[in-house]
């Protein structure tokens, strides 16, 4: 279990624009490894059942135990910073399920898409998020945990292409959705 970065100095009056984006930054990672716990546990709901797909279902609950860690690290820094989680994790844990589930239903090929297309904006987010916390440098530790769920879930990405992801039965039209999804969830789940 990886151990959540702990604030490294006391904040500065004129810091609170920087502690509102570091809470915002939280909050919605909190929310986007809330919801990708969510998508591989629908996957494996629907792929552990057949034979032909349990190879499958013990790599993506190998991803979900990542993603586990990771939820599990931003649950501690969610209460360590006293901020407060998205609104929306009862509405995130559902979509995650039901996007797991559907993608799996369509094929172990489109579950693979899925997982692609999911890691590929969180990956970019994260990115984002590293950035910006590297120009400050007032985070080191934040910007050291993000780096490593960031090559986790670029692990997870190559893993689903590697897997066959762009084989999927509609992939553009699949992979394109879920990311214009993704993207939705990280605006809203940053304010709500």
């Amino acid at each position: 279990m990886t151990t959540p970065p702990t604030n490294p100095r006391p904040r500065a009056p004129g810091d609170s624009r920087r502690a509102q984006r570091i809470a915002e930054m939280i909050r919605v990672d909190h929310a986007g490894e809330y919801g990708a716990v969510a998508i591989y546990r629908g996957q494996r709901a629907v792929l552990g059942r057949a034979a032909a797909t349990r190879r499958a279902a013990a790599e993506i609950a190998q991803m979900e135990a990542q993603e586990q860690e990771h939820l599990d690290a931003f649950d501690t820094l969610i209460a360590q910073r006293r901020v407060r989680p998205t609104a929306l994790a009862p509405v995130w844990d559902a979509a995650g399920f039901a996007l797991g589930a559907a993608t799996a239903l369509i094929g172990e090929k489109a579950a693979h898409a899925c997982t692609e297309a999911v890691e590929e904006v969180i990956e970019q987010h994260y990115a984002a998020q590293i950035v910006e916390l590297e120009a400050d440098g007032a985070e080191p530790e934040l910007t050291a945990a993000f780096t490593k769920f960031r090559e986790e879930e670029l692990e997870h990405r190559d893993t689903a292409i590697a897997e066959g992801s762009r084989e999927a039965p509609g992939y553009g039209l699949l992979t394109g959705l879920i990311k214009a999804g993704c993207r939705a969830a990280i605006r809203i789940s940053e304010k709500v």
